[in-house]
């Protein structure tokens, strides 16, 4: 038993009893925890803020035998245009939703977390295409999970060009004479080829400095969000 400080982010929020709630926060170093803020309902709490959905924040937790115990928090951000934009919440809310189920107790979520929070913020904060906000979140996801595509040369063959192909089941670029032995490699351009390159290679904080057309995005969507599903074994809509 202790008192702990670290960042955090509310990922789930359920009311306890008369005043109390119950709140899921992932957090770098603890990975994803369940809290008990204690009168966070009254509208006087200082908890009142920093328990609800999406708020990242300051927390000042005390570890008792069976759960932790938010003491304080000072917030970070709130996202405000996301609670204020039901197409952007709607967004966030599946993007929360596989970072709820991919996350564990005990972990370091230090990456995961910050993918979660930059993506939020592209979503609140600007008007950027959300199909392939949501593409790039789910292709750099599956890295930081340990399912990084092989992206330099076929992953069958070895060879570095003429790679038309994403093969789902063989985790990779393909090039089009081995894709043809492939039916569920996915058929690619070149500028998604090259936005898959650098989702994986790309520094955080340059993760969304790039847009591709349309007929782009599509492909992106389709590869991603089959790739995401097939290793995390579960269909997301």
């Amino acid at each position: 038993m202790g008192i702990i400080k670290t960042k955090g982010i509310v990922l789930l929020e359920s009311n306890m009893g008369d005043a109390d709630k119950m709140v899921t926060l992932l957090t770098p170093g603890l990975g994803k925890i369940g809290c008990a803020a204690k009168g966070a309902r009254r509208p006087k709490s200082a908890l009142l803020a920093g328990t609800q959905y999406l708020c990242f924040a300051d927390y000042i937790l005390f570890e008792g035998n069976n759960t932790y115990n938010i003491n304080s928090c000072d917030i970070i951000e709130i996202f405000y245009n996301l609670r204020t934009d039901l197409d952007k919440l709607e967004s966030a809310a599946k993007i929360t939703k596989i970072i709820n189920d991919v996350a564990t107790e005990n972990e370091n979520n230090y990456k995961t977390l910050q993918l979660l929070l930059n993506t939020l913020y592209m979503i609140s904060e600007t008007e950027m295409n959300r199909d392939l906000i949501t593409s790039i979140f789910k292709m750099r996801l599956t890295s930081i999970l340990g399912f990084t595509p092989q992206i330099e040369k076929c992953v069958t063959c070895g060879q570095r060009e003429n790679l038309t192909h994403f093969s789902i089941k063989d985790n990779g670029f393909k090039c089009k004479e081995c894709s043809k032995q492939d039916a569920g490699a996915v058929t690619m351009n070149k500028g998604t080829k090259d936005a898959i390159k650098y989702t994986i290679m790309a520094p955080p904080k340059k993760l969304f400095g790039f847009n591709i057309t349309e007929e782009c995005i599509q492909e992106y969507k389709i590869i991603s969000s089959i790739y995401l599903n097939e290793k995390l074994e579960k269909e997301y809509k």
